[in-house]
């Protein structure tokens, strides 16, 4: 079922869903499985399984030199979502990105989720990779993400790439695409972001995901700036709880967002991690119920490949 279904089906309540990263090469899914298993209490409708992009490693040679390599260390998000959605029958939405991906080579990806039974794709171009300062799109690839929705719509009509194809099953993705209350990192301005978002819904996207955030109000004042923008698709929060102290200077760091004076306080006084991971939690419960009570369709959790965090939240919440 699609997202936007699910979210039509609830008459208004609001839904929790959540977001998961695959696990390395080399680890067992058993281990995502153990993550998942407590959050089914709470009966997502859906599960969002993020694609990493490919890196560089670096292996010794005999001579003393080293030898540079491409390799994904997070492989298999498609294998994983057909994994999750046969193990709890719950619909899974697999991240597919603009980089690190051919034009063809997300068709391939499209057509093997459209076999599998996926409704629900998320798109997205990604982030540069670590030795790039700046996004550069993969020879063959999308440069935005408006390119990768409207490949992803054209498929839904029928229209392969090289319309080479007679078609007779035609594939019907639900896209998701990613908003920024505090607009994207390299958006010269919010109003140039939301310019972009509309771009992205016109194109096909049906649904709205957040970045994270943690004042409410930067949330409320963007969904109101996107409905005067025109954009008319539900805006799902994404919420992520603190865990780790560093969080303070990583998170504006790398998402460029603002943490509220009283978040901050609280964890600068707190002795240790385990008193953050509270902290963090009681302000995502205020966040959550904040958002609920507003009618918010969906409450988004980042996890972060662990659960207990989000647990405890949404048992405090839902």
């Amino acid at each position: 079922m699609k997202v936007t279904e699910h979210i039509k089906k609830s008459n208004g309540k609001t839904l929790f869903s959540f977001e998961i990263i695959p696990p390395k090469k080399g680890n067992s899914i058993d281990q995502l499985y153990d993550n998942i298993d407590p959050l089914m209490e709470f009966k997502p409708p859906f599960i969002d399984v993020t694609t990493s992009r490919e890196e560089y490693i670096y292996i010794d040679k005999e001579n003393g030199l080293l030898d540079r390599r491409i390799t994904r260390m997070r492989p298999g998000s498609v294998g994983i979502c057909a994994a999750i959605k046969h193990k709890y029958d719950v619909d899974t939405v697999p991240h597919v990105l603009c980089g690190g991906f051919s034009k063809e080579e997300t068709e391939y990806l499209l057509v093997d989720c459209h076999y599998l039974g996926i409704d629900n794709v998320m798109a997205l171009r990604g982030d540069a990779m670590s030795h790039q300062k700046y996004f550069k799109p993969t020879e063959g690839g999308h440069e935005f993400a408006k390119g990768l929705v409207e490949q992803i719509q054209n498929l839904n009509c029928g229209k392969y790439l090289h319309n080479v194809l007679e078609v007779d099953d035609k594939s019907n993705f639900c896209i998701g695409v990613a908003g920024y209350p505090e607009k994207h990192i390299e958006a010269p301005s919010l109003c140039t972001d939301l310019k972009r978002l509309k771009e992205k819904v016109d194109a096909g996207a049906d649904y709205v995901v957040t970045q994270m955030f943690f004042d409410n109000s930067k949330y409320f004042e963007f969904v109101k700036a996107a409905k005067e923008a025109g954009i008319n698709v539900p805006i799902i929060p994404g919420i992520k709880p603190l865990a780790v102290k560093k969080h303070l200077q990583l998170l504006p760091q790398v998402f460029k967002i603002d943490l509220p004076e009283t978040l901050i306080e609280d964890v600068q006084k707190c002795d240790n991690n385990k008193q953050v991971r509270e902290v963090g939690i009681e302000w995502a419960v205020q966040q959550s119920k904040e958002l609920m009570a507003a009618g918010v369709p969906v409450l988004h959790y980042y996890s972060m490949g662990k659960s207990d965090n989000v647990y405890a939240i949404a048992s405090q919440v839902f």
